[in-house]
């Protein structure tokens, strides 16, 4: 997509007309007016749609990696362009849930459409009484359990990235990949 000149695309706001009348019969003023109306449709067609172009469902697919860079959004040029959009659309709350167990799944599902499930806290254990001996070591830190959801097969290095990515800095997320849907089986 361009947004640069459009030939025959009119001007809402024509300059030739908005001239003093002295300058409504001159051929040259009419001329080089309606020329630098060529060039300034598109400009106008653009900010008339500005809303449109910040809307992650609307924008022009050109203008979403534009928009994702914004807010921050995960944006793959591989992925369908509805795909993309989703991403865009949803930054603002996968942000408002990263580094929790829910923006972990969230983020998983969003981005290679595999089911997860987190267990373990990865929290910190103290002592309140002064002198005590040191508390145990904290447990393992989280599980990420992941299995195939949209695509089949579930790609390792990816799913590393992301949890690496999405988990708190103080945490080491382990990561475990089913090869079929998780099954209540053996808990």
């Amino acid at each position: 997509m361009s947004r640069a000149a459009v030939p025959g695309l009119p001007s809402r706001h024509p300059i030739g007309e908005q001239l003093p009348a002295l300058y409504t019969d001159d051929d040259l003023a009419q001329r080089f007016t309606s020329g630098l109306d060529t060039v300034l449709a598109p400009v106008f067609a653009t900010l008339d749609n500005l809303p449109s172009y910040l809307d992650p469902r609307v924008t022009p697919t050109d203008f979403l990696t534009w928009l994702a860079s914004w807010v921050g959004a995960f944006h793959d040029p591989q992925w369908p362009v509805e795909l993309r959009r989703e991403a865009v659309a949803r930054a603002v709350e996968l942000h408002r849930w990263r580094g929790t167990r829910r923006g972990l799944v969230e983020g998983l599902w969003l981005a290679l459409g595999v089911h997860a499930e987190v267990t373990g806290d990865g929290g910190a254990v103290w002592s309140s009484t002064a002198g005590a001996d040191l508390p145990p070591d904290p447990p393992a830190g989280p599980l990420v359990r992941v299995w195939p959801g949209r695509e089949a097969p579930v790609d390792a290095d990816r799913v590393h990235e992301i949890v690496r990515a999405m988990c708190p800095v103080h945490t080491v997320c382990r990561v475990e990949i089913l090869p079929g849907p998780r099954t209540d089986e053996g808990r």
